[in-house]
This record gives structure tokens, sequence and C-alpha cells, in this order.
């Protein structure tokens, strides 16, 4: 197999804020895995937050492109003989060898994983700013979404009005994201008061490996997801000490296969599994709706937030990330790279 590697610019719709940044375009990995006539695409979002570019994993691909081999049904041989590290890279090549497996066997990549076509629905992620703001581009969701994620954590003390805010012009099940931005102090002076606005969990309120992680879960009135304390299958086991239940992301994990893994994991435990995502194209998300059906919540709105999504192909339908029922993962490509 030849496999090459990509940037691509991806530009959103509208600037995205969360606690620790605002952007208006981010940057992602293109894998284009060939074999024969066949071609399999895959998507990674590298995350800064653990010192990943869309520079250092194309640079992964490129080193480490003999290591393909010649089987494209051999997934698991090829992601072994892959470095653990660079896990947006992974994630990229993961997908890739899922669509060209598809594709060869003319099926789509849910099907050969033995898993339904969707999950839950997908929450909508109302983006961090001031509570009469948030509330309004809440309002203006409608009825497209069946549940909204609100990124808190402004640091200015008004995390619960935001939450009130918006729960003042929805019915929706809400569910926050603080990104690590509060103390334990803070925590147990929101969490019941979100309570009562009805948000049913809460995801990171801590900086990852906080050791208050184990007295605000034993405390909260609500569940507590981690997300930047769960990266991969070796993290979940300590993640059931300080939380309810696990995020997973594909360019955290490295791809559909180690994601499975970690939800298997995850329900041995007790644990509830979300499915999260960075800001990608429909190719990124593509690969997450194949993990989606194993997952309890379901958070896959990152190709909506952009402009234009150069790989069409999944369908929001009724508030669920649909795949296509296409060969592989199921979506076009027409994306501006350098």
């Amino acid at each position: 197999m030849e496999i090459a590697a990509r940037i691509v610019t991806l530009e959103l719709a509208q600037t995205f804020t969360i606690a620790r940044e605002s952007q208006d375009t981010a940057d992602v990995v293109v894998v284009e895995l060939r074999h024969g006539e066949a071609i399999g695409y895959g998507e990674g979002a590298p995350i800064d937050r653990y010192e990943e570019t869309a520079e250092s994993a194309r640079a992964y691909v490129e080193e480490h492109a003999a290591l393909a081999g010649d089987d494209p049904f051999a997934l698991e041989e090829v992601m072994e003989r892959l470095p653990r590290r660079e896990f947006a890279a992974r994630a990229a090549i993961d997908g890739a060898l899922h669509d060209l497996a598809g594709k060869l066997a003319d099926l789509p990549a849910h099907r050969l994983l033995g898993l339904p076509a969707s999950g839950p629905p997908t929450s909508w992620t109302i983006w961090l700013g001031d509570p009469d703001d948030m509330a309004r581009r809440a309002e203006r969701v409608g009825d497209h979404f069946r549940r909204l994620k609100l990124k808190l954590g402004g640091g200015d003390g008004l995390d619960v009005e935001r939450a009130r805010s918006v729960r003042s012009v929805t019915s929706v099940p809400l569910q926050v994201d603080v990104n690590e931005w509060w103390s334990l102090a803070e925590a147990l002076e929101a969490l019941p008061q979100l309570a009562e606005l009805g948000v049913e969990y809460c995801e990171q309120p801590l900086r990852a490996g906080d050791p208050d992680g184990r007295t605000l879960r034993e405390r909260s009135p609500i569940p507590m997801y981690v997300d930047e304390d769960c990266h991969r299958l070796e993290d979940v086991a300590a993640c059931a000490e300080i939380a309810h239940g696990i995020n997973i992301k594909l360019s955290k994990s490295g791809g559909i296969r180690e994601a499975i893994r970690m939800t298997h994991a995850a329900r041995a435990l007790g644990l509830g599994v979300m499915l999260g995502c960075m800001i990608e194209s429909g190719l990124g998300i593509a690969a997450g709706c194949c993990v989606a059906p194993l997952c309890d919540h379901v958070d896959l709105d990152g190709n909506l937030l952009l402009a234009d999504d150069p790989w069409p192909g999944v369908e929001l339908r009724d508030g669920v990330q649909v795949p296509s029922e296409k060969p592989g993962l199921g979506v076009g490509a027409a994306a501006r790279t350098r």
C-alpha cells in the first residue's frame, strides 16, 4: 500500500471559543492510502493541548509510510507496527484503513465492524460567551438538535448564569463542558445549581490529574465525565476513580479500533461513554459515526461548525449524525491543502 498525508485548513462559520482559546480555522491532517486502484481516506485533528500539530502529524505519516504493508485488511497489524505517538496521525491512518477496507469489500465501514448505522443524537455546542449571547445562540438552534452542550469556564463567576440563561430559552437536555477551568471549590458551588437547572452531566471540571477528582466524584450531584484525563485504553481504569464516565475522541485515542476497545473497558468498569470530536470535516465525523452506536452520549458536531464541509456524506437526521451507506466511510472530497 502507498500512503501520503496532507494538511487541510478548515474554516469555521463563526469564531469558536472555549475556556482555553478562540479560533476561526482548524488544521487537520488527511491521509490517503492506495491499494491498486482503490483509495482510502482518513482525517485526524491534532490537539495543541497534547503538543501535536498538523505538521508533526504529517511528518509522522511520512516517516512511517513503509509500515503500512501490503494487506489492506490487516488493520490491527498495521496499527500495532506504528509507534504509539502522534495520535491524530494514527487516527487518520486508522480511518483510511477502514475506508479502504470498506471500499474493497463494498460495504459501509460500520457494517465491517458489525455495528448499527447510527447512535444517539448529537449535541450542538454553544461556545463560550456572555450569558445573553449564549442564550440567543441556543434559541436560534430551534428544534434542529435534541440536546445542547454549553462551554463554560469563563473565569468570571458567570458560568451558572450562562446555563440559567440558556435554560430560559430551551427545554432540551443540557450538558456542560468546563475544559479544566474550575477549582474544587468552584465546582462544588456551581454543580448543585446546575443540577437544579436540569444539566445532565458535567465534562472535565478540574484540571487533568487534579487529586481533588475523587472528592468531586463523591460529592457531585450530577455525573462527571472526563475528557482531558482520558486518552486511550490504558487510562480508562484510573478514570473510574475520578468520574462516572469518559469522553472518547478518535484524535486522542488514535482511531476507531482503540476507541472501540475503550468503550468495552468502560462498560466493564460501570462507566458511561461519551463520544466527542474536535473541529473536523465530514471525513473525521464519518469515522466517529462508526463508534457512536456503542456510546451513551454523542457530541459529533465538528463538521456542522464549518463554513463549508469539504467531505459531505454524513447526514444530520432528526438530530442524529447518520453515516452514508456508501462503501467505506462514504464521504466525498474537495478540500484546499497546503
